[in-house]
This record gives structure tokens, sequence and C-alpha cells, in this order.
């Protein structure tokens, strides 16, 4: 088991449509047990394997409801419905979210707040999880990652131009940009 180190908005794999993962091997098996070792690490309820530089559809996910339930999972080759969202723009308090990929921050956006997954586990065998309130935020969060967008890119314009200072800022929107859970103090 190994932490992985987290790509940062610009790197490439960020950007770009995940391909389809097409086989189970223990490869996949480790590649799944470092990305909820890096997701525990950061900490994170949510990861994507483009966020370790891994151009396939999958994502960890990891988080306690209000309920007490543990929903803990990797999602393969995902597919994803939503409810209809809501109009108006995002509530500051209840709909921020912050990304291990643009670490550190915090923009409010607006979800759905209901969501099927369909996907595959680490045996290939088919799941489905209906899901509302922050588990279906995780879900989308992580779903968009696979296509190769950041929340930032969904935010509204209104927090752009605070996005594009920080990017600035922090020298990132350029490839090759990383930190490491455990190790970087992103505080700085």
């Amino acid at each position: 088991m190994a932490v992985l180190p987290i790509r940062i908005s610009g790197d490439p794999v960020l950007h770009t449509p995940a391909a389809p993962v097409t086989v189970f091997d223990d490869e996949l098996r480790t590649l799944v047990t470092d990305m909820f070792e890096t997701m525990d690490a950061a900490p994170g309820v949510g990861l994507a394997g483009p966020q370790v530089g891994v151009p396939l559809r999958l994502f960890t996910f990891g988080w306690v409801d209000d309920d007490g339930v543990k929903w803990r999972g990797v999602a393969i080759n995902p597919e994803l419905w939503l409810s209809p969202m809501d109009v108006g723009p995002a509530d500051e308090d209840e709909e921020s979210e912050g990304c291990l990929s643009f670490p550190g921050e915090r923009f409010p956006l607006r979800r759905a707040d209901r969501v099927i997954l369909r996907a595959t586990d680490i045996d290939g065998k088919p799941f489905e999880i209906v899901a509302e309130g922050w588990l279906a935020r995780i879900f989308q969060h992580e779903y968009d990652h696979l296509d190769g967008l950041l929340y930032v890119d969904r935010v509204e314009d209104d927090y752009q131009r605070i996005i594009a200072k920080i990017t600035r800022k922090r020298g990132w929107g350029v490839p090759g940009n990383a930190w490491m859970p455990g190790v970087d103090n992103l505080e700085d």
C-alpha cells in the first residue's frame, strides 16, 4: 500500500476524459487500495483515478452520514443519473465543496440533491446506490473528474476571477504540479 501524489489543477490528466477500466486484475486492486490510502491520508471523502495520474474511470469514496451509516467503496466504470436541480445561486454555507486537486479552497456549487450511481466493484460485480444530500454531491464531484472536469470549472462566474487569482498565485494551471498527503503542508 502507498500514498500517491495528488495532481493539481492544470495537469492534463485532470482535464481529459478518462478511459473505461477493461482489466480487473491485481494491478487494479493495488491501485484501488492505494487510492483508499491516499484519500484517507489527504483527508478526503472521494478520489478519482485522474487525480492520482491514472486516466481510468474509477473513484473511491468514504463518508459517514448523519445517521452514522458508513459509505465506503469503489465505483468502476460508473454511470450517474441526476434528479433535476433547483434554479438559482448556490448557498455558500450549505453547498460549498472543496477538491483535493484544488486544495485548500471551497466554493459554492449547485448540485442535484438525488442521484443514482450504477457501477461495478473491484470484483467486476455491478451495484447501484440511490444517494441523497452529501453522498449525492460526492458522487457528482468524483464523476465529474472522470469527464475531465473540476468543480471549479462549474462554479458561478462571480467566483471565476478569485479562482484564476488563486491559480496564478500558487503556480497552478500548468502540467506537473502535485502534492503528497501527509508530507506537503498546503496551509502556507
